[in-house]
């Protein structure tokens, strides 16, 4: 089987670097970097009476969190959103209502910016949230502010088809 269905004359895989993230129906500005999806399910050993190897099952299933980084800039969306789960004012009233997203869609782009692949993450809400990075006075590097999601699962939108090539 061709690894493009519609391109089959195709042998390079997609490039990690045209990506964009959604939340509340927008994509999220300055993004640099977005972690790996990833799942571990747990090996259950089992033996049964007399059998001298045991039996591998599956067992509990977990997601990974995913870390987002951005560049530092006026938007507020990542401080916003991490503000929900805690506030440095540490109001007693303070609800958790709405600090959960149902869902954010991972959206990756080939070369031409054609949407090739998008997952949706579900459940997500910010356990860490830095602000600012290590400052150095000696440096030149770009200021980078990082989200740290956990998410109960995602899955691949098969929706998306693969693109004619232009």
């Amino acid at each position: 089987m061709p690894k493009f269905s519609a391109n089959t004359h195709r042998k390079d895989p997609y490039r990690n670097f045209k990506f964009k993230i959604k939340w509340d129906g927008q994509y999220v500005a300055g993004l640099s970097k977005c972690s790996a999806l990833k799942k571990t399910t747990e090996v259950v050993d089992w033996r049964e009476s007399g059998d001298p190897l045991p039996y591998k099952m599956p067992g509990k299933t977990s997601y990974e969190a995913i870390t987002l980084e951005a560049g530092v800039t006026h938007d507020t969306t990542f401080e916003d959103w991490a503000n929900k789960v805690n506030n440095f004012a540490g109001d007693p009233a303070m609800s958790l209502l709405g600090f959960r997203k149902d869902f954010i869609i991972i959206d990756m782009f080939n070369l031409q910016g054609s949407q090739v692949l998008s997952y949706k993450v579900h459940r997500c809400w910010v356990s860490e949230f830095q602000a600012l990075p290590e400052l150095d006075a000696s440096g030149n590097a770009v200021m980078i502010q990082t989200i740290k999601l956990e998410n109960e699962g995602w899955e691949r939108d098969t929706s998306v088809a693969e693109p004619a090539e232009s």
